[in-house]
C-alpha cells in the first residue's frame, strides 16, 4: 500500500511539473506574441536629413516631440549653461505667437507642452488628443525656428535658473552625480554640469543662445518622434510642412571625446545627518557591444531602500547585506551611457559610522561579479531586465522618449523583441568578462558629499578593486 501511495505522489509530482512547464512555456510563448506584435516604429528621412520616427498604437491620445542631438556636451567652458537656458526661453513667445498667446492655445487643447536638457540632448515634447498632433507639431516647429529671445525675457529667465540652482544644490543625489561626472571627465565637457556655473547664467544673452541655435539646431541633428493615435505618412507631410525649411548639416557633429580620469571629489559636511556616496567605473557606449552584459551586471547588483524592507529574503546579495547588518538606507546601481563612454556604478546614502562597511561589501559584490556571479543570478537579473525594461514603456510619452533616443543613438529603433533576444543571450560567462574587462583592477571615480570622514582614503579603494588570490 505504502508504495502504491508512493507510486500516486511520483506521478502526481511528475503531472505538476509537467503542468508548470506548460504553464512556463505558455507564458513565453505569450511574452513572444505580445513582443512580435507590438507596432512596428516607421522611419522616414526628409531631403534636408531630418528623421521622422513613429508607432502608432491607435490610442486616442498621443506625445509627439523634437530631440535634438545638442546638450552640455556640445558646449564650452564660456557657453556651458546655454542648451539649458535655451530650453527655458522655449515657451516665452516667438515670432508669431506670444508668450501668452503660446499659452492659451496650448491650455485650450488640453495638452502638456514640456522640455528637458541632459548632457547630450535637448527635448522639446507635447502631449495631446490624436486629432491635435498636426498643431502640436506646428507650435513645436515654431518653437525651435522662430523664438523671440527678447532681452527682457532673457533677463527674466535668467533669474529663474539662478533660484532652479538653488533648488539644485539641496537635491543630494543631484550634486553628487554633477560632483561624480566632474572629477570622471574632469577637463572635458562631459565634466561641465547641464546648468553651468553662475557667472555663464549671469552673463549669458541672445548672441550666445542664437549662436548656439545656428551651430547646433540643424535638420540631421533632429529627430521628430511621435507615439500613440498618429499616422506616420501625415506625421511626415507635417514634417515637411513645419520643419522642412530647416537647414541640413553638411558635415555630421563632431564628438570630442571624453576622457575619463579615475579619481574622486569629497565635499565634507558635518552638519548633513546623512553620508551620500556615488562610486563609478568607466562603462561603455549606447552602441557598444557590452552595453547589453554591463546592464544585466547593474541589475543584478540592484538597488535598495529601507522602506521596502525585505530582509534576509532579498534576492540581491548587497540588498541582503543592507538590510540585515543596516549598513545604508539605500542604494542604487547606476548604467549611464553616452555616445562613446559611461558611467557603471552605484550610489548610496549611508550613516556616518556605515561608510567604510558599506563600500567595503559593495566591492566585495563588484568583485564576485567578476568572480563568481552564478547563473542563477544571472537568470534572474535577465528577467528583471526585461521586466524593467517593458514597465517603463508604460504610455506614449515614455515611448516616443525611447524612439527618439534610439534614434538619434542607433538610428534606428531596436524592436523589443530583439532586445529581449539580446538579453537572453547573455550567459555568465558574458557578465564575468564584462565584469574583468571594465571593473576588475580598474580605478574608479568618487563622489562624496556629507559626514564622509570614515569613507576610507581613495588608495585603499583603489587597492579593493582586484582580489589577490593564492
Amino acid at each position: 500500500m505504502a508504495l502504491r501511495v508512493l507510486g500516486v505522489t511520483q506521478n502526481m509530482r511528475t503531472f505538476i511539473r509537467g503542468v508548470d512547464m506548460i504553464k512556463r512555456y505558455k507564458s513565453a510563448a505569450t511574452l513572444q506574441k505580445t513582443l512580435l506584435n507590438i507596432p512596428a516604429t516607421q522611419v522616414t528621412k526628409l531631403d534636408n536629413g531630418l528623421r521622422v520616427a513613429s508607432e502608432d498604437s491607435g490610442a486616442s491620445t498621443a506625445t509627439v516631440g523634437l530631440w535634438i542631438d545638442a546638450g552640455s556636451r556640445s558646449e564650452n567652458e564660456k557657453n556651458n549653461g546655454v542648451a539649458h537656458f535655451l530650453e527655458h526661453m522655449a515657451f516665452k513667445g516667438t515670432a508669431k505667437r506670444s508668450q501668452t498667446d503660446l499659452e492659451l492655445e496650448v491650455e485650450n487643447l488640453g495638452a502638456h507642452l514640456n522640455a528637458y536638457t541632459s548632457r547630450e540632448q535637448t527635448v522639446f515634447y507635447a502631449k495631446c488628443l490624436s486629432k491635435d498632433v498636426p498643431k502640436a507639431v506646428e507650435i513645436l516647429a515654431d518653437i525651435i525656428q522662430n523664438s523671440k529671445l527678447g532681452e527682457s525675457e532673457i533677463a527674466r529667465e535668467r533669474s529663474v535658473i539662478l533660484r532652479e540652482m538653488q533648488e539644485v544644490e539641496s537635491n543630494l543625489q543631484e550634486v553628487v552625480f554633477d560632483h561624480l561626472h566632474a572629477t570622471a571627465y574632469q577637463g572635458t565637457p562631459l565634466g561641465q554640469t547641464i546648468l553651468g556655473p553662475t557667472k555663464n547664467i549671469q552673463s549669458i544673452g541672445k548672441s550666445d543662445l542664437t549662436d548656439y541655435i545656428q551651430t547646433h539646431y540643424k535638420a540631421s541633428r533632429i529627430v521628430l518622434a511621435a507615439a500613440g493615435g498618429v499616422k506616420h505618412d501625415d506625421l511626415v507631410k507635417l514634417a515637411c510642412g513645419s520643419l522642412g525649411g530647416l537647414e541640413a548639416s553638411v558635415l555630421p557633429p563632431e564628438v570630442t571625446p571624453c576622457r575619463f580620469t579615475g579619481s574622486e571629489v569629497r565635499v565634507r559636511d558635518d552638519s548633513l545627518p546623512l553620508a551620500h556616496v556615488a562610486i563609478a567605473v568607466e562603462g561603455c557606449g549606447w552602441t557598444d557591444q557590452d552595453n547589453i552584459p554591463l546592464m544585466v551586471a547593474n541589475t543584478l547588483v540592484g538597488a535598495w531602500d529601507r522602506s521596502q524592507g525585505g530582509g534576509a529574503n532579498n534576492a540581491s546579495n548587497l540588498a541582503r547585506a543592507s538590510a540585515e547588518d543596516n549598513l545604508c538606507h539605500s542604494f542604487q546601481s547606476f548604467n549611464t551611457c553616452y555616445k562613446d563612454t559611461g558611467l557603471w556604478g552605484i550610489y548610496f546614502v549611508c550613516d556616518p559610522l556605515q561608510c567604510e562597511d558599506m563600500l567595503f561589501n559593495v566591492q566585495t559584490e563588484w568583485m564576485r561579479l567578476c568572480t563568481m556571479v552564478t547563473e542563477a543570478e544571472v537568470e534572474r537579473a535577465k528577467n528583471l531586465l526585461k521586466t524593467n525594461m517593458l514597465l517603463q514603456l508604460d504610455g506614449t510619452t515614455p515611448i516616443c522618449e525611447d524612439i527618439g533616443r534610439q534614434i538619434l543613438c542607433y538610428n534606428r529603433r531596436i524592436p523589443l523583441h530583439e532586445l529581449e533576444q539580446r538579453i537572453d543571450a547573455v550567459s555568465v560567462g558574458n557578465v564575468r568578462d564584462v565584469a574583468m574587462k571594465y571593473i576588475y583592477d580598474r580605478c574608479p571615480a568618487v563622489a562624496a558629499v556629507g559626514p564622509v570622514e570614515n569613507l576610507p582614503d581613495y588608495n585603499r579603494i583603489r587597492s579593493s578593486m582586484y582580489w589577490l588570490r593564492v
